[in-house]
């Protein structure tokens, strides 16, 4: 008798835990707190989102200064979840930039750094939610800014974007998308050059300067040795062009003089032209293997030539220690009236030993 209650108790308690076994857990409690779903789609993105659009720059286009790409921001499948936004900078399959975008309404954007100038990129954005992502958008591409810098022998300046890398002397005027005008004959932009440039160009488009502004033997660009702004006439590397003003005998003139290190000065032939201060002037010096070039053309730097002459400068290397680089010129011994041409608004400045750069027109 004594086995038979043992056994049915035991039996009981075992009936009793098997039926705790299979009865209902405890409902989890409710939260507020969004969970995305972590289940990875064929493309690897594990966030229930669709992929943001690019809005610009797409299509290759050359951007201004400063770069910042734009997308549209997207709605996840929970629509109280706060999405951040992952922007990636890639040149051919390297990601070189990236980040998280600033949100504002509908739109996301991203200011990438460290970019080279003139140089293409491809860019995407994609969603995220802690640690999920969603899928990345198609890839837009663009192409950077000419820039704006001084480095080694070689110079980069714009000017459209309303500042420059010079130094600025006297009054100036940026004018928006345009460039930089000179509105005295004081007023000129001065580049140190970190290294000499011995053989190259320095060449720029220059708007409004004509022979009916004021000046004599007036400057529209010139260089000089260092190690300050002293008088450029007799400097032992001198070089300025000239764009002769009102007050010469033959206004619209124009030459250029070189002294290139041996104190024999060469001159350029000096021809008087009407300029139309209208019109865009593309100018150019060159010199290098014992010669020098003025060139000047309308509209472009592939417009009819105005002015074309080369002229030999010896075999003494043109190596001014600092180099010194001036748009218009510093006042000489000579006065006002030869220094600055005034009225020229310059952009798209080049120095350097390579071939000019194509700037955005």
């Amino acid at each position: 008798m004594h086995r038979k209650v043992l056994l049915y108790t035991t039996t009981a308690v075992l009936g009793l835990a098997l039926a705790c076994s299979k009865s209902t857990p405890n409902p989890t409690s409710p939260t507020s707190a969004v969970q995305p779903e972590t289940g990875a789609a064929a493309d690897g993105s594990t966030l229930k989102a669709p992929a943001p659009t690019a809005s610009s720059p797409t299509g290759g286009a050359q951007v201004q200064d400063p770069v910042t790409l734009v997308a549209s921001t997207v709605s996840p499948k929970y629509a109280s979840a706060p999405l951040t936004y992952r922007f990636e900078v890639r040149s051919g399959s390297t990601a070189v930039a990236g980040g998280n975008g600033a949100i504002s309404g509908s739109s996301v954007s991203f200011a990438p750094t460290g970019l080279q100038p003139d140089t293409n990129y491809t860019w995407r954005v994609r969603a995220e939610l802690q640690e999920a992502f969603g899928p990345w958008s198609a890839e837009a591409s663009f192409k950077t800014p000419v820039g704006a810098f001084i480095r080694g022998n070689e110079v980069r300046d714009p000017m459209t974007i309303g500042r420059t890398v010079g130094e600025i002397r006297g009054p100036v005027q940026f004018i928006p998308g345009v460039g930089l005008k000179m509105i005295g004959h004081e007023s000129h932009v001065l580049y140190r050059l970190p290294e000499n440039l011995q053989s190259g160009e320095f060449s720029m488009m220059i708007l409004g300067a004509d022979e009916g502004t004021e000046g004599d033997k007036s400057k529209v660009f010139s260089m000089q040795e260092g190690p300050d702004e002293g008088d450029i006439t007799d400097d032992d590397y001198r070089m300025t062009v000239e764009l002769r003003g009102r007050n010469y005998s033959a206004p619209g003139s124009v030459t250029a003089r070189i002294i290139p290190g041996d104190g024999d000065p060469r001159d350029f032939p000096r021809v008087a032209f009407n300029f139309d201060s209208s019109r865009w002037y593309f100018w150019r010096f060159s010199w290098g293997g014992g010669r020098a070039r003025l060139e000047v053309r309308r509209d472009s730097e592939t417009g009819p030539g105005l002015y074309d002459a080369s002229i030999g400068i010896g075999g003494h290397p043109y190596r001014p220690v600092p180099h010194f680089v001036y748009l218009g010129a510093p006042i000489g011994r000579a006065g006002p009236m030869d220094a600055t041409l005034p009225g020229g608004t310059y952009k798209n400045v080049y120095v350097g030993p390579s071939p000019r750069p194509a700037f955005p027109q």
